[in-house]
């Protein structure tokens, strides 16, 4: 049992994350060892002036930033109650600056999305006519900040599992003719990786063009340091998005959380899942892993193509012409109405929040909703419980088995407020919920990778898909109800049997939890 101990722990001192950390710690520990060095010098008065200035100058930024508002006091919870640590604190992993480099590289990452999308924007005036002003008002606002345009001609099929999806990503990479393009937060080798890697293998062989990016944070723990370069050898093309520096920086605030899987421009797939076993239930991780995806075939893929092409250029500071990569129309006959769209940190535009805001707000009927974490601020609070008291028969769906204990508990901290107001929460029995998802009165729907917390709302680039009509709107309709019958529901009693210490400590989480 011993060795087995020490193995592991070998193991994990020598992997890169173990290396990253230790690296980290050296430095807490060096800034910690600096300060109390100067607290017996003769400079201490200054310094401890220096770093009070520093502090009133970070909550004097905070205030006056156009922040999410409970973001703002988390930080100026921090700054002025852990002085001199706070400031410091804030200064290295605060806010979400941006470098002078980073601003030309987005400004031409939202050129060409621009250039390449803007010219089919303006269907919004249509898509009210045939389905009513307020699905024009969530078209429009899409439009104007993010240069995604609403589509016919686009197929959907709505995946209740991403077990479910498996087969037909496998068939869709076989079909490929041109180009395969991936983007994951998480890719690790396994059986989905792998049946997917072979097929790239041989793709590459036959003149297909490979894309691979994937978050540098995300898959740390499931991929070596020089797996692009495996992957070059193998001729598949391989990006790292914000490689991670073993220095505490707020750089590392921003992570490519989105999942794309494009095929020749025609067929994509995105939701929840990542490219890991855990998401086809292969590998048991917290009880049965629930998630989603949806596949789209025809016009709107194009939307697609474009947000993985401009994410591909911007990690390299590229330009590349998208025109190439163009598929020819799809035919008609579809039902209902699609616009992908996508969300940047650095633009000061929360798009998933507002998009979600935008279904609540507009709910008559219902708003069902699933996602692994419920860590909300104000306004989206004020907007479910606002809905629940119109009348309208407010539904979530959260995990039972939680991936994360303390976001868990934060979770659970919003269930009586929401619970008092008329909201139904259930906590979905037979492990963990991963699916974002929402459906609104049998007419519009999301389906994406925009999970109900700070992290996702404000800090990470995301995607999703909004639904106006289509089918598949009925299918997650009946997915959540089928989900539901599984789920515990959460009462105001359970909600108040809490002790106190247990009460305090929720409390005092939710002060950090636009942090976390």
């Amino acid at each position: 049992m011993q060795k087995k101990v020490q193995s592991r722990i070998g193991k994990l001192l020598f992997h890169r994350m173990g290396i990253v950390g230790v690296l980290i710690i050296a430095q807490i520990i060096l800034y910690a060892a600096g300060l109390i060095v100067l607290r017996d010098s003769q400079y201490f008065n200054m310094v401890e002036w220096l770093f009070l200035t520093l502090s009133v100058l970070a909550a004097a930024w905070i205030v006056g930033s156009r922040s999410n508002p409970g973001y703002q006091i988390g930080w100026l919870i921090i700054v002025l109650g852990l002085m001199p640590f706070g400031s410091l604190a804030y200064l290295l992993l605060g806010g979400n600056h941006l470098s002078a480099f980073n601003q030309r590289r987005l400004r031409t990452m939202e050129r060409k999305i621009r250039k390449n999308l803007g010219g089919e924007c303006g269907r919004s005036a249509y898509l009210g006519e045939l389905m009513g002003e307020d699905a024009a008002c969530m078209a429009r606002y899409l439009e104007q900040t993010t240069h995604c345009p609403v589509y016919g001609n686009t197929h959907t099929k709505y995946y209740p599992l991403g077990d479910n999806c498996y087969d037909d990503i496998l068939a869709a990479l076989r079909g490929a003719e041109r180009y395969i393009f991936i983007e994951y937060f998480i890719i690790e080798e396994g059986k989905l990786w792998n049946s997917i890697l072979d097929i790239l293998k041989e793709k590459v062989q036959r003149g297909v063009e490979v894309r691979v990016i994937y978050d540098d944070i995300g898959s740390m723990a499931t991929l070596p340091s020089d797996y692009p370069a495996r992957l070059e050898k193998m001729g598949v093309q391989c990006r790292v998005f914000n490689r991670f520096v073993p220095v505490v920086s707020l750089r590392q605030n921003n992570r490519d959380h989105r999942k794309y899987m494009i095929v020749d421009g025609r067929v994509a797939f995105t939701g929840g899942i990542n490219m890991a076993d855990e998401y086809i239930n292969v590998k048991p991780r917290f009880g049965h892993w629930k998630d989603s995806a949806i596949r789209l075939e025809g016009d709107a893929v194009w939307s697609m193509t474009v947000s993985f092409l401009s994410m591909w250029d911007f990690t390299h500071s590229e330009e590349e012409h998208f025109t190439p990569f163009r598929p020819l129309p799809a035919r008609g006959g579809t039902v209902g109405y699609v616009q992908p769209y996508h969300d940047c940190p650095w633009d000061r535009e929360p798009v998933g929040q507002t998009v979600y805001l935008s279904l609540i707000y507009r709910a008559k009927r219902y708003v069902y909703i699933t996602t692994p974490y419920l860590v909300i601020d104000y306004s989206l609070t004020v907007a479910l419980t606002t809905a629940a008291k119109s009348g309208v028969d407010v539904r979530i769906i959260t995990p039972h088995i939680p991936d994360k204990k303390t976001v868990f508990e934060m979770t659970r901290s919003y269930y009586e407020e929401l619970v008092e107001a008329g909201v139904k929460i259930f906590e979905y029995e037979p492990g963990f919920i991963h699916s974002k998802n929402f459906v609104v009165d049998d007419l519009w729907a999301t389906v994406g990778t925009v999970n109900l917390d700070y992290r996702s709302m404000f800090l990470h680039f995301e995607n999703g898909v909004l639904l106006y009509g289509t089918p598949s709107v009925a299918d997650i309709r009946n997915d959540f109800l089928d989900t539901q019958t599984k789920s515990l529901p959460v009462t105001l009693a359970d909600c108040r049997a809490i002790s106190l210490p247990h009460r305090l400590l929720r409390d005092l989480l939710r002060l950090f939890a636009p942090l976390l």
